[in-house]
């Protein structure tokens, strides 16, 4: 959930660190702090608030000079967001400091422990005890800095992701992971260290991406040393070639992030199915699962496991594979899987979907359901990531770097791959023939130009917006392929605009949410012309009867909800199984315009971070 950036070379440090928290400011935004080692001494500076207050304050606090230095940014755990709890955390005697991401659960006994050793506690952090433990471990064996932090790590429970620095070893920086990420540039004579690549792109697209449970030694004009924290056993780095570009994290001349990456979608939809969707040859043909379509087609059940945004496109993915592939689908929320000691065999097949590739939840799922003998697939959009490396096979939804808080152009694309997958199945099974086989890929190719058709609505959007901006609260509803849409686009009100908001199936409206219905209550309906037309338009009914506002997001050229609706934006028609990427367009943007006309931080939510790194 935190964000975190080392720095060791030749450069000026601050202003690598300094940029880098605000690439990673979405993973949390309570509070940041830096240190620089200037040759002679730590220099430190930490806030309450965001990057911005941090670079108000160090200009003035401390002096900017060193080469080596490490920042945070914190989404806060233990600890109310202040600038004792920020981070970095000294240690006792002032010689360590530490940056860390992730909750050590353990804290509180070893905390007892150190205060009996009269060690002395500033903060209310879990982090601050890791540091102490780190320097009593040192102290009291003789060992070197790497050591300790090996032995302290052996003693702790929970997960991170830390940087530590000793002023008696003015030439390294130690780093190690366990369950949240952790990426390592690689430079000519400099190391970067951060929680993802994109605060080192600029100066080299070379990175190592730590595993868990392992920690390197990062030492200037030294080879880097990599070893496992439980046998102490040397691992070869394996150094990637970066795919990310400094265009892709930047605005790109929008106001925020999140719509930049609503208008992106027309795009990363077609770089999700490049390659892989071959109509003119009536083909699919995706690497992680011609490898292993047996175990697809000849699977007692799928289980899908996600979080949040995620979620809501496994719902999809639910809808799909059942309907063509006719394979029994279950999804699970990946917090409450891990916990009620589900029943898994080994002929089940597991998906885990997660943007990020990190989200711990999904994650322990996923050794779950390996630890069961299930074959797990993942679906995520970062390359290297936790995800794509703990899973059997995968999909990437090439979605590229998405820094808003509130996922848009993932949810787009994991349905893409999840309908890809559903397809494919269905055609390998012989449960969809030929012609509707064909369909789909033809209909599946022309989706970016009709989500391009559908970002069209926006001026209308912003209208309509406009009016509902004040709302205490929304309804949103759908059916069938849409009812995991409702969810998601009232997700998305709440998330950015703090709007009281909840999704239903439409049908279920009438068993208790209709009670909330009256002259002050607007109430979006994803009502295409498809299947379960002329029930949704019953249910819109029943809204009007009871003076609801109705903003009905409709198949271009219906005209018998815009009787009825107050507003209406129309979509591109689109077979059944895909209107669910073009009716969400609306709601992305509904939100989003909401969002701004209320005046909040649009791309970082109040309490909320990009990746939950942590439980």
């Amino acid at each position: 959930m935190c964000g975190i950036v080392g720095y060791i070379g030749h450069r000026e440090a601050y202003p690598v660190v300094i940029k880098g928290l605000q690439r990673l400011e979405y993973r949390g935004y309570d509070s940041a702090g830096i240190v620089l080692y200037d040759g002679k001494e730590m220099k430190l500076s930490k806030t309450k608030g965001k990057v911005s207050d941090l670079e108000q304050k160090a200009t003035t606090e401390i002096s900017l000079n060193g080469t080596i230095g490490m920042g945070h940014t914190r989404w806060a755990t233990h600890g109310v967001p202040n600038d004792v709890n920020s981070h970095p955390h000294f240690s006792n005697s002032g010689e360590l400091v530490i940056i860390h991401n992730g909750i050590i659960e353990n804290y509180e006994p070893l905390k007892k422990e150190l205060i009996k050793r009269g060690y002395i506690f500033k903060s209310d952090t879990d982090t601050e005890v890791l540091v102490n433990l780190i320097e009593d471990i040192q102290k009291t064996n003789n060992l070197k800095l790497g050591k300790a932090v090996q032995v302290a790590l052996n003693q702790v429970v929970g997960a991170y992701a830390i940087c530590v620095f000793d002023i008696k070893k003015p030439n390294e920086i130690i780093a190690a992971r366990l369950g949240s990420p952790l990426a390592i540039g690689v430079g000519e004579g400099e190391f970067f260290v951060a929680s993802d690549a994109s605060p080192f792109i600029e100066y080299t697209n070379n990175a190592i991406y730590l595993e868990d449970e392992e920690m390197a030694v990062i030492r200037l004009n030294k080879p880097m040393k990599i070893r496992k924290i439980k046998d102490d056993s040397l691992v070869t780095p394996y150094i990637q070639e970066l795919q990310l570009n400094l265009e892709q994290i930047e605005k790109g001349g929008y106001d925020h992030f999140m719509l930049k990456e609503i208008h992106e979608q027309p795009n990363v939809i077609k770089d999700t199915y490049r390659g892989r969707l071959l109509s003119s040859q009536g083909l699919i043909k995706m690497a992680g699962i011609e490898d292993n379509l047996e175990k697809f087609t000849n699977a007692s059940r799928i289980i899908i496991v996600a979080c949040g945004t995620s979620w809501h496109a496994g719902l999809v993915g639910e809808y799909l594979i059942e309907e063509f592939a006719r394979i029994p689908v279950e999804v699970e929320y990946a917090s409450e899987f891990r916990y009620r000691n589900p029943i898994i065999n080994k002929n089940d097949v597991v998906i885990a979907i997660s943007q990020s590739g990190e989200t711990a939840d999904t994650l322990a799922a996923i050794k779950l359901a390996k630890s069961n003998g299930a074959f797990v697939f993942g679906v995520c959009n970062v390359v290297g990531s936790s995800i794509s490396r703990e899973t059997h096979a995968g999909a990437y939804t090439h979605a590229g770097p998405e820094i808003g808080v509130a996922s848009t152009k993932a949810f787009t694309t994991q349905i893409t791959v999840l309908s890809l997958i559903a397809f494919r199945l269905a055609q390998a099974k012989g449960t969809m023939s030929q012609s509707e086989f064909m369909r789909n890929l033809v209909e599946m190719e022309l989706i970016p130009q009709k989500v391009e058709e559908a970002l069209k609505t926006n001026d209308h959007i912003v209208e309509i917006s406009s009016i509902y901006k004040d709302s205490p609260n929304c309804l949103f509803l759908g059916r069938g392929f849409n009812f995991p849409v409702a969810l998601e686009g009232a997700l998305k009100l709440k998330e950015i605009s703090y709007i009281h908001a909840e999704g239903y199936p439409a049908a279920e409206m009438k068993h208790g949410p209709i009670a909330l219905i009256d002259e002050h209550m607007p109430v979006v309906v994803i009502a295409p012309k498809q299947n379960h037309y002329d029930k949704v338009v019953s249910n819109i009914q029943e809204i009007k009867a009871r003076s609801g506002k109705i903003i009905a997001v409709v198949t271009k050229g219906d005209e018998q909800v815009r009787a009825l609706a107050d507003h209406v934006i129309e979509i591109p028609e689109t077979t059944e199984a895909l209107t669910p990427i073009l009716s969400t367009i609306p709601l992305q943007l509904l939100s989003y315009h909401i969002a701004v006309m209320r005046g909040t931080n649009v791309d970082q939510p109040r309490n909320l971070a990009k990746s939950v790194t942590v439980e």
